[in-house]
């Protein structure tokens, strides 16, 4: 998959929205993408790209799959999911877990997050068996925590904790 639009008929979004996509990263726009960057307080939930990178590399097991989020030309945001996890791989939260999610500051609070979330659910709804797309969220209290905007976008809290952060479960 190269480039994936979304479809802003969905939640009747903004022109800005419109021209969100996500592209696969190589040589010509990787150290853009690495770039990107998050407030000092979104860092303490989310790793950079190049630690994401590093990540996917060291963790085959977990079936990475990310791409650059894109405003028409520009790079804004990372993305990446475990994509399709076989069921023996138990160590891993899947069979579709998604990792990370990244805007750069200078572009979030314009809704790209959630159309970036749009296309991801669009992408793992297209493969075998996507009920659900799992998260999980840092319980750091008096710190920003991404958990209000998963909530949000209808991802459900559950009980359950993998790596010491609370598992969300979005219905597919």
């Amino acid at each position: 998959m190269g480039t994936c639009f979304v479809n802003t008929q969905t939640h009747g979004v903004d022109a800005l929205r419109r021209n969100v996509s996500l592209r696969v990263i190589d040589d010509e726009n990787r150290d853009r993408v690495i770039a990107l960057n998050v407030t000092p307080e979104q860092a303490n939930f989310v790793a950079g790209v190049a630690e994401s990178f590093t990540d996917a590399h060291e963790t085959p097991g977990a079936c990475p799959w990310f791409r650059a989020v894109y405003h028409e030309e520009t790079p804004v945001g990372f993305v990446m999911i475990s994509d399709n996890i076989p069921p023996e791989r138990t160590e891993f939260l899947g069979p579709y877990f998604l990792w990370r999610l990244l805007i750069d500051i200078a572009w979030q609070e314009r809704r790209i997050g959630t159309a970036t979330l749009d296309l991801v659910v669009q992408y793992v709804r297209s493969r075998p068996n996507a009920d659900i797309l799992y998260t999980s969220v840092g319980q750091h209290p008096g710190s920003y925590s991404p958990e209000p905007f998963y909530l949000g976008y209808g991802f459900l809290a559950t009980d359950r904790f993998f790596d010491e952060e609370r598992v969300l479960e979005l219905p597919l």
